[in-house]
């Protein structure tokens, strides 16, 4: 019989401070997906200066789920934040309960985006502005799920031991990724549920 043993060897990427291809890789991604999500957001603006306000919803939108989102968001960055610090600072089982809680907060986030989505009186169909506001959530959501798989596969990695305070370059990517879909959702924060108030 045969006996497999586990060798938690360090995954091949190396340390942050050297800047390696996956570092260069999620900045180019985040480019990308900022053009797009500026683009996006373009789109929003401009329908709302060529076209009446009246394209908008009558009642401006209600801030009881998109408020506390936001902050589940925010605090679910913090704590990604968290983790990787612990790590360089050589505490894998911080960094552990970092991104454990990071993740749980993320999913949160799914979550009460489709309660959100649920208690809209519009749909993708029903007006322009229906369709922009869909488009615009439904793909932050995506990169919310790619995020969260991100996490997932980090906290698997740090149980088995694969990071320390000098290999962490691929948590710190995904850290860079989950900061950046934290702020991306601030725009579309602040773009559907702040500016209906302030015009």
């Amino acid at each position: 019989m045969t006996e497999v043993v586990l060798d938690p060897g360090p995954l091949p990427v190396g340390p942050y401070d050297k800047k390696g291809p996956g570092w260069w890789g999620v900045l180019s991604l985040i480019a990308t997906e900022a053009a797009l999500f500026t683009y996006l957001l373009f789109s929003y603006y401009f329908y709302d200066l060529q076209l009446p306000h009246s394209w908008r919803p009558a009642e401006p939108p209600k801030l009881n789920l998109s408020a506390p989102d936001t902050l589940v968001l925010l605090v679910s960055s913090a704590a990604v934040w968290f983790a990787e610090r612990s790590l360089k600072k050589g505490s894998r089982s911080r960094a552990g309960i970092g991104i454990l809680v990071g993740l749980i907060l993320g999913a949160i986030f799914v979550v009460v985006q489709i309660f959100e989505w649920k208690s809209k009186t519009f749909t993708p169909q029903t007006s322009v502005y229906g369709s922009i506001y869909f488009t615009i959530t439904t793909f932050h959501l995506a990169h919310v799920l790619v995020g969260l798989l991100a996490l997932l596969f980090v906290l698997i990695w740090i149980a088995f031991g694969y990071f320390d305070n000098e290999r962490h370059a691929a948590v710190s990517n995904v850290v860079i990724y989950w900061h950046f879909v934290d702020v991306v959702w601030l725009f579309i924060f602040s773009t559907f549920y702040i500016t209906p108030y302030l015009w």
